[in-house]
């Protein structure tokens, strides 16, 4: 199939015998390249280095239930034509994808994914193949930021995934993977109800005796995923469900507490009440507050995802509040994207346009409402990584680097190749375990590469991942989330207990079951 792309520049045959939309010019591409700092086409072939997961990934090592679907879509929100036509596969997505990055392999670029879409439209089946490659795309949207046609990749292949989870039978062992994610993270209350266990599990030796009897080693690939990302848990500090402003209020602003940032990062939480208090918010969080669908809908599990977006908004709409501000990068780009989920909702979809308008990321908010809280000093260098629905999906680059900037004596670096996505890609660390890995390892080698004293991110799950693979790598390194810099910052806390926090405080990955003088520490 590779050799059906057309890689060549101007313009385009559209594969119905008509011409497509001219490719466009250099200026252009150039320009959305450099926005994420991207390197060209034609610069790919000289550092092109694939990965221990190519042959897996593009053979397909057996995956796929042998059942091919036709027609592959049915009437229900297809791969929308008119976006499909506005792809010229000028091939400035490449550099950005993670998996072509990896395996070179065209039907694993974006691109070669929309000619799949394409192809489905005009007369060919679902099948394993087509699963496959959907399936291997991270949903990192680098792309999307990338692309000088300005084409709507998100869309394309959320629709696309949502019309094989509904049309396509996937073998058993697959279906009982998901089921088991599905039926666990999207529900705060059972996260939550795992805390007890799970400390007490980390807080014994049995974990040790395990690794060291290889049983962990025995266990299904998700289970040991699992265990592996799973973050230390330490006290969790309770968010009121109404914080009042100090001093003056400026806003009323309500908080999404999420998931897997509400059960295995209750800290950052706590640290978002803190700052947004101190700059004169009322800050409301309500307790029975569920999840914003986010991994459901990324996931094509859309009845889900919109019976999750509706409660949600339910929920917020009874507080009456200003602006809903979200901490997790992931959970934010869904939730500005309800508008769109709940289109076709007559009951709902001014509702949630509404409320989409109405969702802020905290550092986006923080920047639009502007300093009141004082800074105190802190002299560190930290390395920033843009999470994939912070930066692309939403667009936000220079506000969490403005207020981090703005803290006395911090001195900001930036990773490498920081386009590319960490790995952790909602739950794609979980389902396809091996490229995720390669991914991390490539990530935490950039990191370590700006000697900084602290990782940052904005994002539960490249916290776990980067913190995880480096923990994994013998670098054990502080990871802080942006807001937690920004409340060290305000409260004053010195700097040598916020690396300390950071490194072994909640949050931070459990240490490897090895000698201590096989381990090395950054920090």
């Amino acid at each position: 199939m590779a050799d059906q792309i057309d890689d060549t520049h101007g313009s385009d045959v559209d594969g119905r015998g008509g011409t497509a939309t001219q490719t466009p010019e250099p200026a252009q591409t150039d320009a959305a390249a450099q926005a994420v700092g991207a390197r060209r086409p034609e610069d790919l072939a000289h550092t092109l280095e694939l990965g221990p997961s190519t042959k897996a990934a593009t053979v397909g090592a057996g995956e796929g239930s042998g059942v091919a679907v036709f027609p592959a879509f049915d009437d229900l929100h297809p791969p929308a034509q008119e976006l499909i036509d506005d792809c010229v596969h000028c091939g400035f997505c490449l550099p950005t994808c993670p998996t072509y990055m990896l395996w070179g392999e065209e039907m694993d670029s974006p691109r070669g994914r929309i000619y799949l879409m394409e192809s489905g439209r005009h007369g060919a089946a679902m099948d394993d193949t087509m699963v496959r490659h959907i399936d291997q795309c991270l949903g990192c949207m680098a792309c999307v930021t990338a692309c000088p046609s300005g084409v709507q990749y998100d869309k394309l292949v959320e629709a696309t995934r949502a019309q094989i989870d509904r049309r396509y039978r996937r073998p058993a062992l697959d279906r009982l993977r998901r089921e088991a994610i599905f039926a666990l993270f999207p529900y705060p209350k059972r996260l939550r109800a795992m805390r007890a266990p799970l400390r007490l599990y980390q807080r014994s030796r049995l974990g040790s005796l395990l690794h060291r009897a290889g049983v962990i080693d025995r266990l299904p690939g998700l289970l040991r995923s699992m265990e592996s990302l799973a973050p230390t848990l330490g006290p969790a500090p309770g968010i009121p469900a109404r914080t009042p402003a100090l001093g003056e209020r400026r806003r009323t602003v309500g908080l999404l507490l999420g998931c897997v940032q509400g059960a295995f990062f209750p800290d950052v939480n706590a640290a978002t009440v803190r700052v947004l208090s101190a700059e004169g918010c009322d800050v409301v969080a309500p307790p029975a507050q569920g999840c914003c669908g986010a991994l459901s809908a990324h996931a094509g599990r859309e009845a889900e995802a919109l019976d999750f977006a509706r409660a949600l908004i339910g929920t917020f709409e009874r507080e009456g509040v200003d602006t809903v501000v979200v901490n997790s990068a992931g959970c934010g780009s869904n939730m500005k994207d309800y508008a769109h989920l709940l289109r076709d909702d007559p009951a709902w979809a001014a509702r949630a346009a509404a409320f989409s308008d109405r969702v802020r990321d905290v550092t986006e908010f923080l920047a639009e409402l502007g300093p009141v809280a004082r800074r105190c000093p802190l002299e560190m260098r930290v390395a920033y990584h843009d999470a994939c629905h912070l930066q692309h999906a939403q667009g936000i680059r220079a506000e969490p680097r403005a207020l981090l900037g703005d803290i006395p004596g911090l001195e900001l670096a930036e990773i490498s190749e920081g386009e590319i996505c960490c790995g952790s890609a909602g739950i794609y660390n979980l389902l396809k375990p091996e490229p995720a890995a390669e991914l991390g390892a490539r990530k935490a080698a950039h990191v370590l590469r700006t000697g900084a004293d602290v990782l940052v991110t904005a994002n539960p799950g490249c916290w776990m991942q980067i913190a995880m693979t480096l923990e994994q790598m013998g670098h054990r390194m502080p990871v802080a989330h942006t807001i937690q810099v920004l409340d060290a910052a305000i409260r004053g806390i010195p700097v040598a207990t916020v690396l300390a926090q950071s490194l072994n405080g909640p949050g931070t990955p459990q240490p490897r079951r090895e000698p201590p003088h096989n381990r090395k520490e950054v920090g």
